[in-house]
């Protein structure tokens, strides 16, 4: 159950004001006003359920995030990972923020770890891309085979 601090602390400031130690200490005592009706709490946002194909599906971001920056690094023809990356996330998360938020940080997290080891492109760099582009291309197969319409 999720936990808004906003509702949290109107309901402590209500009971606060309200408990007897809040009352005036002269001897004049103010009118008593009736109380103002409490709001009903908003209902707490959906909970999201990861998918049950959320652990390939952030491999396959890391993986499009890592062969972004390696095609990029070695001047390979640019298809657009980035783009391809995007039409997922708006496909797939469309009301789901905290999921979209994952799936860009496992892009971003496969990319920044090509970046911070790899600097020119290299056999490495060109073994590491294609080994990339063969386990994405796995990744997506078997997602959309075992879980497409």
């Amino acid at each position: 159950m999720r936990f808004s601090f906003y509702p949290a602390f109107l309901c402590l400031l209500v009971l606060l004001a309200a408990s007897p130690g809040a009352a005036q200490s002269s001897k004049q005592t103010a009118p008593k006003q009736p109380a103002p009706a409490a709001q009903p709490a908003p209902p707490p946002p959906a909970e999201e359920k990861p998918a049950p194909y959320d652990g390939q599906l952030i491999r396959l971001a890391e993986v499009l995030g890592s062969i972004s920056y390696l095609r990029a690094l070695c001047g390979a023809p640019q298809e657009d990972w980035r783009a391809g990356m995007g039409k997922l996330l708006d496909s797939d998360t469309a009301n789901e923020p905290k999921r979209r938020e994952r799936l860009t940080a496992a892009f971003n997290r496969g990319y920044r770890s090509f970046a911070a080891v790899h600097t020119a492109c290299t056999n490495a760099a060109l073994t590491a891309a294609e080994r990339y582009r063969n386990e994405g291309a796995t990744l997506a197969a078997e997602i959309t085979s075992r879980f497409g319409n």
